[in-house]
């Protein structure tokens, strides 16, 4: 199993405005100039919080976002508005681990989801995209406890105004 994050950042490490807005996203570029198309074709599984669906509901055609993986929400809620997308209710953490283990597994949206697979050194890639905006404020990708945890810079790339950097976890021996 690996478990990756994919997406886009500004340059002072928000992924949304404070509200939970993207639109300084889409007035950015294209996901049609990136190797999205690549890499969603190369994942079994996506998780996202709810916060991040709320945002995926407002897109015309959602049930047919994410057609060919299993697509979990992390939520309190019983039940969601689109086919596709399950809601689950526990711990991120034990969740991933009951994902088969041959699964490559899509982390979509931000910190509430990202901060506890960090925290127990469960994040094998990071696909971090960086849009030339600065927000002052928002929301952040990291915001996990304060521990040292390293990755290697695999690749670097550029899309239209998008730099690209592609990271591993960095693999420690005893």
């Amino acid at each position: 199993m690996s478990v990756f994050f994919y997406g886009c950042i500004t340059l002072d490490g928000y992924l949304a405005d404070k509200n939970h807005n993207l639109d300084w996203l889409y007035q950015t570029g294209d996901v049609g100039e990136t190797d999205y198309e690549s890499f969603y074709n190369s994942m079994d599984v996506i998780i996202m919080g709810k916060k991040t669906f709320n945002e995926l509901e407002k897109m015309e055609n959602i049930d047919s976002i994410y057609p060919t993986t299993e697509n979990y929400v992390i939520t309190h809620a019983e039940s969601l508005s689109a086919r596709g997308f399950v809601p689950v209710n526990c711990d991120i953490v034990e969740f991933v681990k009951q994902i088969e283990k041959d699964k490559n597994i899509w982390i979509v949206g931000g910190s509430t989801i990202m901060a506890p697979l960090l925290d127990s050194d469960m994040v094998d890639n990071m696909i971090i995209q960086i849009a030339p905006v600065l927000l002052g404020t928002g929301i952040p990708l990291f915001t996990q406890k304060e521990v040292l945890k390293r990755f290697y810079l695999k690749e670097v790339k550029q899309y239209g105004q998008f730099a690209e950097l592609i990271y591993s976890k960095l693999q420690t021996t005893i």
